[in-house]
Order: C-alpha cells, then sequence, then structure tokens
C-alpha cells in the first residue's frame, strides 16, 4: 500500500514540491516499505501552469502580450502534448504583481493581454483553455480581453473555456468585484463607488444586447478577477469550476485513492478558510468519498480544535515543539526539518 502526499505551497516559506519531499523523508525513515507518492498541488490560481507542468507532459509558450497598464509582457502559459489543450493564468499577462505600488490603478489597467493570451493558444489549433483566474491588477469585467479577441479574430464556439475559480462574489454590489476586491489593487473609495458603476453598466449593455441574462451577473464567480468571469461565463460560454478539483482531476487523484492507506496533505496556515475550497479541503472531500484518512500538517493551525479537527483525521502544526520566533519557522530548511520530524513521530504513534 502507499502513503499520498498532497501539499499546497507554504507561501513565503516552502514550495509544494519542498513540502512534500520533506515530508517523503519523514516516512521512508520510519515506513521503509511503503510505497510513497509525493503529488505537489495547487488550488488553480496562480501556480497553475507550474503544477501542471509538474503533472502533465506539456509543451512551455512564451507570448509577447500587453500587460495591464499595455506596456510589453512575456507571458507564459502551457500547451498539452497533443497540442488541443492550453493551460493559464490570466495573472501572466494582467496580474497585480506586474504593477508598481505606486502604479496601481484599476480604472486603468486592463484585461487586453489575456484576450492575447488566449488568441495565441488558439491559432496554435487549441480546442479547449483550461485558465486559473487568481492575482488580477483588474476590475474591468474582461472588457480589455473582449477587445483584444475581437481585434484578433472571434471566439470558435466550439472551443471549450474552463475556469479554476474559487470565488462567490457576484459582478457588482456590495459583495461585488469592486467593492470587495478593487481596494486591494489600489482603489481609492471613491474609485471604488466609479468602478462598480462601470461594471453595473457593462452588464446593462450585455443584457441589453441579449448576450445574457440579468441574472448572470449575480452568478457565483461573476466577479472573479475584477469581473473577468462574467465576461468568460457571458461571452465565451466558460465552466467555472473549483481550481483545485481541476488540478486533482489532472493528478488522477482518485485513481491514486484505490492504493492508498493515508494521505498527508497541509499548507502554511490552516483555518476555518480551509474548508472553503483550498487544497486541503479539496483532498479531503476526495479521501472521504473513497474512505481513506486524511492528515493536515500545515505551519500554522488556527482552530485546531473545531471544524478542521471534526473533519480530518489528524490536524497538526509542524512547529509544534519549536518554539523559535516566527522568521526562523519560515526558513525553509527549518521548515523542512520540522516537517521531516513531524512525520516521523506522527507514523511512530500509529
Amino acid at each position: 500500500m502507499m502513503i499520498v502526499l498532497a501539499f499546497d505551497s507554504f507561501k513565503g516559506c516552502l514550495s509544494a514540491r519542498e513540502a512534500c519531499r520533506a515530508a517523503a523523508l519523514g516516512v521512508t525513515a520510519v515506513c521503509p516499505e511503503k510505497q510513497v507518492v509525493e503529488l505537489p498541488l495547487s488550488d488553480g490560481g496562480e501556480g497553475l501552469v507550474n503544477c501542471v507542468e509538474r503533472l502533465l507532459p506539456v509543451q512551455q509558450v512564451t507570448v509577447k502580450v500587453h500587460g495591464p497598464l499595455m506596456e510589453p509582457v512575456d507571458a507564459v502559459y502551457a500547451c498539452s502534448a497533443d497540442g488541443r489543450t492550453a493551460y493559464m493564468e490570466m495573472a501572466a499577462a494582467s496580474g497585480l504583481t506586474l504593477v508598481p505600488v505606486e502604479q496601481r490603478n484599476p480604472l486603468l489597467t486592463t484585461t487586453y493581454g489575456v484576450g492575447e493570451m488566449i488568441a495565441d493558444a488558439l491559432g496554435r489549433g487549441c480546442e479547449q483553455i483550461v485558465m486559473g483566474i487568481g492575482g488580477s491588477a483588474t476590475c474591468d469585467a474582461g472588457q480589455g480581453m473582449l477587445q483584444a479577441l475581437h481585434d484578433r479574430g472571434c471566439w470558435p464556439a466550439e472551443c471549450r473555456m474552463v475556469v479554476a475559480c474559487d470565488v462567490d462574489n457576484p459582478l457588482y454590489g456590495p459583495q461585488g468585484a469592486a467593492y470587495v476586491f478593487a481596494p486591494q489593487k489600489g482603489a481609492t473609495p471613491e474609485q471604488v463607488v466609479e468602478l462598480d458603476h462601470r461594471l453595473r453598466d457593462f452588464a446593462l449593455r450585455t443584457e441589453l444586447d441579449g448576450v445574457a441574462s440579468r441574472e448572470l451577473a449575480l452568478h457565483r464567480g461573476a466577479g472573479a478577477a475584477g469581473g473577468l468571469g462574467y465576461a468568460l461565463l457571458a461571452y465565451l460560454g466558460a465552466e467555472l469550476r473549483s481550481g483545485i478539483d481541476i488540478v486533482l482531476d489532472l493528478a488522477r487523484f482518485d485513481q491514486l485513492m484505490a492504493k492508498a492507506d493515508l494521505v498527508i496533505t497541509g499548507e502554511g496556515k490552516s483555518d476555518r478558510q480551509t474548508l472553503m475550497g483550498k487544497v486541503p479541503h479539496g483532498v479531503l472531500k476526495r479521501c472521504k468519498a473513497a474512505g481513506v484518512p486524511v492528515w493536515l500538517l500545515s505551519g500554522a493551525i488556527d482552530d485546531a480544535e473545531g471544524a478542521l479537527a471534526r473533519e480530518f483525521n489528524l490536524v497538526r502544526s509542524i512547529n509544534t515543539n519549536d518554539h523559535r520566533p516566527l522568521e526562523q519557522l519560515m526558513q525553509p530548511q527549518v521548515a523542512m526539518a520540522n516537517m521531516q520530524l513531524c512525520v516521523e513521530q506522527l507514523l511512530r504513534l500509529m
């Protein structure tokens, strides 16, 4: 039988691959006879392409596009070996990290480069696009993307768009793209109001043109990536799915469960938000369906005695017995050593 190690990254500390490697060293130290499968994961937002490159035989593609402020950007995405599917992140073309802090203004930033990325994949013959839409610098409801597709040619009806989206927000209103996310992208309170008006106006034009119903603007995820989710739904017929579910399907996780007798997952910090679509939650659901026990080992645990403890078979911080300052615990060498030691100690208690 086997132990599957299915970790997300420990942000600012360990990559998902490093977390898996450290846990694997702990397993082999105690149970050398066990088969160990290391499965570094992503929730399908930023990091989706790197995750896909670890899971599948793909070709990396670099395309010159316009960035959030229409500056030149080299965006990277991946194509499947058969050339039919493109895996991309909107942040590669329109991400917040591409905009200097002093220039962040979602009244000006655009998703035009996202449309150019999509057009490039279509030009290569791709029939399906899988896109992660986390980390955006924009709040243009995807209008820039639509303009780029118009400039480069139309969206073929037979092409399938699958979007990794774990945001439930509607397009506009108090819980919409502008009010909830635009301040994080540099918007002032006055700009938030203006952006919300723009989103409402675009939805109204879309409805009057017969492209979408009024209800679509209230669809869960329509407000993702500054309203890009809405444009993908309304104009490209996108299917919005949980990011971790997309990744687990690509990893053939359910097939692994047929052979596994334990799964260990984790992330940098686990709390009640963990059970709202993050990597450990996606892993947990699949394990429960297969009847496989699952441990949660994270850098920090909040609510260890609450919902997390009720859901996972075991919940533990890898730093439980290490009382050094956080800045030391966040050092990769320290975190890897603590992960290995934690796994060894827990397995010896089995």
